[in-house]
């Protein structure tokens, strides 16, 4: 079969994400092409903009090959027109008009790799990209197109504007959703009845926890009993003010954070909490050697419609270095992790479930999440991913009227 890739993430960044490890996995019996993000007129002349977006932009400045092959089945295209930046505009009618205009410049360039590496008949996946690939399943005509939905994007300002909109119009038009959460499938599910859970992967060889990992030099002198989180400090997916609680109830427990910090969160007085390490931004290469030397893993996240039906993967890769986990109750976790970690739905229930959690280290429950977590393989995910699109294969969308 052949694949073909959109998505709201790049492949040459130094973290995976679904649609690039996807992506990946499909290519070792697949032919894919994975496309980069077009570059927009805004983003084109920033100076806020990270380094692999600034490689991009200077990959069309010096007129280098746009295609470039990364494996033996797997091509990645960075597409050198740019696309102009429309969010700005206000009524979604006028928006559309534009953003048609973009699709068919951002096509061009798709239409131009296909036919060169000779992908006949294709499967086109977009993961998330709601504005820049709309129009693509009308424009490219692929043979299927499926819609990737693995976050509630549409809860953030920037995408909620017009994909509140739009988002479900495109679930409608879609040959088959597939989602990564239950929750998120059955809200797909109110749009377009071809609609599949197919789960969620994690990269199995790097968090190994049967391998040595030493202790990480600034992890050596902090006390324990350690409690870690790992991931993006932002208050729009964590509990800024259940942490600062926790951390002055609990002198005696040291709180370490790995990821980067927002503005809420680089001003807030967490930093000032004699228990709270912040040990800032780690490549995911160092983070199993952090997890596997905490006593307890912590997800706090806060209650909105963002963190309610996400997947988190981080429970998975703390489960699979076989560390005990304490989370807030969502919906996904009561779900998919309810019989594997400690839910909390308070600061002080989340306390009382760390003490059980720093309890609970015999090589017997160690065992049962690592077996657990051997699960969420990219191997698993891409197979569901397969039969979803099989059971489509004759079918024409289910769109459901709203």
């Amino acid at each position: 079969m052949n694949f073909v890739f959109v998505s709201l993430q790049r492949i040459n960044t130094d973290r995976d994400s679904t649609s690039t490890s996807l992506a990946k996995e499909l290519a070792k019996n697949h032919r894919v092409l994975y496309v980069n993000s077009p570059i927009d007129r805004k983003t084109y002349y920033s100076n806020n903009i990270d380094n692999f977006t600034k490689s991009h932009i200077n990959s069309i400045k010096q007129g280098e090959e746009k295609l470039r092959k990364l494996d033996e089945n797997l091509w990645v295209l960075n597409p050198s027109n740019i696309i102009e930046s429309i969010n700005w505009i206000p009524f979604t009618s006028i928006f559309s008009f534009f953003n048609r205009k973009n699709n068919l410049r951002f096509a061009k360039e798709i239409k131009e790799a296909i036919e060169e590496l000779g992908l006949d008949n294709y499967i086109l996946i977009n993961d998330k990209d709601i504005f820049r690939s709309f129009y693509l399943k009308e424009i490219l005509k692929p043979a299927k197109y499926i819609y990737l939905d693995r976050d509630y994007t549409i809860g953030m300002d920037y995408w909620k504007k017009h994909g509140v909109v739009l988002e479900p119009q495109l679930m409608q038009k879609s040959d088959a959703v597939v989602c990564n959460s239950y929750d998120f499938t059955k809200r797909a599910k109110k749009y377009n009845l071809n609609s599949f859970y197919i789960g969620n992967g994690f990269n199995m060889e790097q968090y190994n926890h049967d391998e040595y990992f030493p202790v990480p030099d600034d992890l050596q002198d902090i006390p324990g009993p350690i409690v870690g989180y790992v991931g993006a400090l932002i208050t729009l997916r964590l509990n800024l003010e259940m942490m600062i609680e926790m951390a002055q109830a609990r002198p005696d427990l040291s709180f370490v954070l790995i990821g980067w910090q927002d503005k809420e969160f680089e001003n807030s007085s967490l930093h000032t909490l004699p228990n709270i390490y912040y040990l800032g931004k780690k490549h995911t290469r160092e983070v199993p050697a952090y997890i596997k030397h905490f006593d307890v893993c912590i997800n706090p996240q806060i209650l909105n419609k963002i963190t309610s039906g996400n997947f988190p993967l981080k429970i998975v890769e703390y489960l699979a270095m076989g560390r005990p986990v304490v989370a807030t109750a969502t919906p996904t976790m009561h779900e998919i992790f309810g019989g594997y970690t400690y839910l909390a739905d308070s600061t002080s229930t989340f306390i009382e479930l760390i003490d059980k959690a720093l309890r609970d280290e015999k090589p017997s429950c160690i065992q049962r999440r690592k077996e657990f977590a051997a699960n969420f393989s990219w191997q698993n995910a891409a197979s569901a991913l397969l039969k979803s699109i099989e059971s489509v294969q004759s079918k024409r969308p289910a769109p459901v009227s709203t």
